[in-house]
């Protein structure tokens, strides 16, 4: 949506000599990690199964014993992009075990390192049987770019919904359970992402997503902070009025009925005033500005779950900049049943 306040950066946890030797073994050019490395199971034998697409792992970068990076050549996106993955512990690419998945999706400005880089995910991860994914999304709106009619790439819906899960599913032990957790542009997409592919995902949870796209004055928010990412503003949905169905395709407000049978959970701050932590902010602070206005499309949101009967679990809390402070207070809180809504047992 737009930058956002983040943290001075988190400091890493001291590796291990195992984690130490995965590192000079990426480094070294090989991506496979030793034999006999502490949960990392045995180094990759069989070549990575593809995507329906074509899209393929052509690089695997261990950076611990639980945590590694892929390289994928997709044609979705007509190029090659980065994914970040936290195995659990005992996880093994020859295990007969099959492991839960939780996708989480970065903002706007950001890239797939945002999750780990901002919070303590590796923590929270490490608690609970499940491989959590964290793919790349740039700035590409979480859609199929409209592109005046054409089509064509970047295709970051089908990217992060077809390649990406069956590229997990086929190469990491993943089974079908998923949830989603996103914040700013990643919330919206994740809800999306559900309203648009019932079933996809068990439990869906968005942190100061924009809930509703055609929300008053919404549509030239998004385009202002389109253009000033430096995208072509109207490639991605199309124009508002000429091309209102497209717009509409990829409103969660407007999906809203589609979303009955998947959990709900979204957030957001709504007076434009700094929440517990923040500092003092002024009328025309940005982090303050645009979470009110993301706010008040969450509202709406969850006015038009209420009128339709959709069931759904809400923080509207009031007070909260659009940043990482207020985004790590939720996704605290709400981790463990994000965990338990797709079966993963404690570690």
């Amino acid at each position: 949506m737009t930058r956002r306040d983040r943290p001075a950066p988190r400091p890493r946890r001291p590796r291990s000599r195992a984690g130490l030797l995965l590192a000079a073994a990426a480094l070294a050019g090989t991506g496979i990690a030793p034999p006999g490395a502490a949960h990392a199971g045995a180094a990759r034998t069989a070549p990575f199964r593809a995507a329906d697409t074509g899209a393929r792992i052509t690089a695997e970068t261990r950076l611990g014993p639980n945590e590694v990076d892929i390289t994928i050549d997709s044609p979705s996106l007509g190029k090659s992009v980065k994914t970040r993955i936290l195995l659990p512990k005992g996880w093994s690419p020859d295990a007969a075990e099959t492991w839960p998945v939780l996708y989480a999706y970065h903002g706007g400005q950001d890239d797939y390192t945002s999750w780990p880089r901002n919070t303590d995910i590796e923590g929270w991860a490490a608690a609970y049987e499940a491989i959590v994914v964290m793919p790349e999304a740039a700035d590409g709106a979480y859609a199929n770019w409209y592109n005046y009619g054409r089509g064509g790439t970047p295709k970051w819906q089908t990217f992060h919904t077809q390649e990406v899960v069956q590229l997990i599913e086929r190469n990491y032990r993943a089974n079908g359970t998923r949830a989603a957790i996103g914040d700013s542009a990643g919330g919206q997409g994740a809800i999306t992402y559900a309203a648009r592919f019932p079933g996809m995902f068990t439990h869906v949870a968005s942190l100061s997503g924009v809930l509703w796209l055609r929300a008053p004055g919404m549509p030239a928010l998004t385009l202002a902070t389109n253009a000033l990412n430096g995208q072509d503003p109207f490639a991605i949905y199309g124009f508002v009025v000429a091309n209102a169905d497209n717009w509409r395709a990829h409103d969660p407000y407007e999906l809203a009925p589609r979303l009955r049978g998947t959990k709900i959970f979204f957030s957001s701050g709504t007076t434009g005033e700094p929440g517990p932590g923040d500092p003092p902010g002024t009328p025309w602070d940005v982090g303050l500005f645009s979470e009110k206005q993301v706010g008040e499309t969450n509202v709406a949101f969850r006015d038009r779950l209420d009128e339709l009967g959709v069931p759904y679990t809400a923080d509207i809390y009031g007070a909260g900049r659009h940043n990482w402070p207020s985004w790590i207070r939720v996704a605290t809180r709400i981790w463990p049943d994000l965990m338990a809504s797709i079966g993963a047992r404690r570690a």
